[in-house]
């Protein structure tokens, strides 16, 4: 399981380093286990640059400058606020891309609106509109999170593709 992370991890730094790109992540759920695959990668410090870990809302606001609006109008777990957190993340940092997860991962705080495996996320190049994507994921909190992991990594390499 978490080898087939490293390997997308590792792919991802191939492919960060040949677009001349430097990554930023902003992590509510997954608590730096993104951040921590990409590090796990010797060299990413050529590719990386932070990781802001914002799990409460005040962490968001102060962290990556996302607005009360946003999560009193869409709540924590939104695309609205996981695209605010993505481009927060590329404000705060001297990355050219970032990817933004937030969701509930369980096994409490679910709602019938947004019930536990809800996770949203944000990719973003500068210079560009953010792409957002909300999924409904299976399984324990940790699955959840590794799913989400997963999901950020592959899509984070398809953005880099179109961006060729």
């Amino acid at each position: 399981m978490t080898e087939r992370l490293d390997k997308l991890a590792e792919l991802l730094g191939q492919r960060l380093e040949a677009a001349g790109l430097v990554l930023a992540t902003a992590e509510s759920c997954t608590g730096g286990w993104l951040s921590k695959v990409v590090t796990d990668i010797p060299g990413s410090s050529a590719w990386f640059d932070r990781g802001f870990v914002t799990y409460g809302n005040p962490a968001k606001q102060e962290l990556l400058g996302v607005s009360a609006a946003a999560i009193a109008d869409h709540g924590a777990v939104s695309e609205e606020v996981a695209r605010e957190m993505a481009q927060g993340a590329l404000k705060y940092s001297r990355a050219g891309v970032a990817v933004a997860i937030t969701g509930i991962a369980g096994p409490a705080g679910g709602s019938e609106d947004k019930p536990v495996g809800t996770v949203c996320f944000a990719w973003v190049l500068e210079n560009r509109v953010p792409l957002s994507q909300r999924v409904q994921l299976a399984g324990n909190r940790e699955e959840v999170r590794h799913q989400s992991v997963r999901l950020a990594l592959e899509h984070l390499l398809e953005l880099l593709v179109g961006s060729d």
